[in-house]
């Protein structure tokens, strides 16, 4: 040992070093035994030119093995560049994140696409109503045209199928009984009153939220919340008092579906942590699916075929052939729409979101006044937009 430790001071007086180790004669340059003695050297203890323990002896040897391996100074040094390289892997800094400009670019478009979306399903909708006043088909049609099209994504491998399990479909199966409840509300809603006055009223869902999370889950909130209600509940109010073609059947599907996609909502927040995780686009079709299984039972029970019949004909003899345009595109972009909303939910934040909900509701008010040309008094108009302000301010308030 004594004679490996003189070896090791020879090196670094820069000469060459051979010595015996073990019986078996090896000669060493300055550069190899430089890169492996220092290390074991000072990890063996030495007491009197001998090793202690057998546990030292057996490193030593074994290292002394491992030397006799080396092929050359060329394959070492190959090992040496691949441990460095190892060595700044394990430490290297995540990939940076896309430019601030390219983020808001992809927020922006999801946006628009699911504002415009959202204009074109309920233009088409209140068409469909007004020529066919079946809600309870129409809501079953918009569900089936959804899973008909997923299915048929998942069949061609457009896109991969979810990798579901029991458990999330028990967790999925109350948010899609809400799902259910509150668009076949707000169908019915729409069947009876203007588009603008459904969605006036629907933008008192987050004082329905509030309510309902403090009563059933317990939850408080800021008193900037609270307050936020006073605008949403008191414009709502106005708009309803002042509406020229008010219904109560429509005040009521409205209201009932405020209250159904609240549990919707808080539902899902439960369903989407049970069983495997499910992206959003999945998420949304495996929801449309057992929607359309729940709903079509009562479908049938609430209108029944011959109704469905007798009203189709009627509707292709005032409307003419294009009526058939009209349910198509009313199903079809009722399920891209949402489609949108739930794959934003992966790529923005809450808060995002909520702003983006609110617009999206002054759009469709806007865009349903100027197509269907709706009567609006001024009064009505005051109530609508302080109804809006106060979910912006909900929005703001709540994140």
């Amino acid at each position: 040992m004594q004679a490996s430790l003189a070896c090791a001071a020879k090196i670094g007086a820069g000469s060459p070093c051979s010595t015996r180790w073990g019986g078996v004669g090896s000669t060493r340059s300055a550069a190899a035994t430089a890169l492996r003695l220092p290390p074991l050297a000072a990890a063996l203890p030495v007491s009197g030119g001998t090793r202690t323990s057998s546990s030292s002896s057996k490193l030593f040897l074994g290292w002394e093995g491992a030397i006799q391996q080396q092929p050359s100074q060329q394959a070492r040094s190959k090992r040496i560049v691949r441990a460095e390289a190892y060595e700044a892997d394990a430490d290297h800094e995540p990939a940076a994140k896309a430019p601030p400009q390219l983020n808001r670019l992809k927020i922006g478009i999801y946006f628009v696409t699911w504002w415009a979306l959202n204009v074109v399903f309920n233009i088409y909708n209140k068409k469909v109503l007004n020529a066919y006043p079946y809600p309870w088909l129409t809501s079953t049609l918009s569900l089936a045209a959804g899973s008909a099209l997923m299915l048929a994504s998942w069949a061609t491998g457009l896109v991969a199928p979810p990798d579901t399990d029991l458990a999330f479909w028990k967790a999925l199966l109350p948010v899609a009984l809400a799902h259910t409840i509150g668009h076949v509300a707000a169908t019915v809603s729409m069947s009876k009153v203007a588009v603008s006055f459904t969605h006036i009223i629907k933008s008192a869902e987050p004082a329905f939220s509030v309510v309902i999370q403090r009563l059933f889950l317990g939850e408080t909130f800021p008193l900037s919340v609270y307050l936020s209600l006073v605008p949403i509940i008191g414009g709502c109010g106005l708009a309803a008092l002042t509406e020229l073609n008010f219904n109560m059947t429509g005040f009521m599907g409205a209201m009932i579906s405020n209250v159904a996609f609240v549990f919707r909502n808080i539902f899902s927040k439960k369903g989407m942590k049970a069983g495997k995780a499910v992206g959003g686009l999945n998420y949304y079709a495996c929801l449309s699916i057992m929607s359309l299984l729940l709903l079509t039972p009562f479908a049938i029970a609430m209108e029944g075929p011959q109704l469905w019949v007798s009203g189709w004909q009627n509707a292709v003899h005032n409307v003419g052939p294009h009526f058939i345009w009209w349910v198509v595109a009313q199903s079809v972009f009722y399920h891209l729409y949402n489609q949108v909303s739930y794959m934003s939910l992966d790529e923005i934040s809450p808060l995002t979101f909520s702003i983006g909900n609110t617009m999206k509701r002054v759009s469709v008010i806007v865009s349903s006044i100027i197509i269907f040309r709706t009567p609006v008094q001024l009064i009505n108009g005051v109530g609508a937009a302080i109804a809006i302000l106060g979910t912006f301010l909900y929005s703001q308030a709540k994140h």
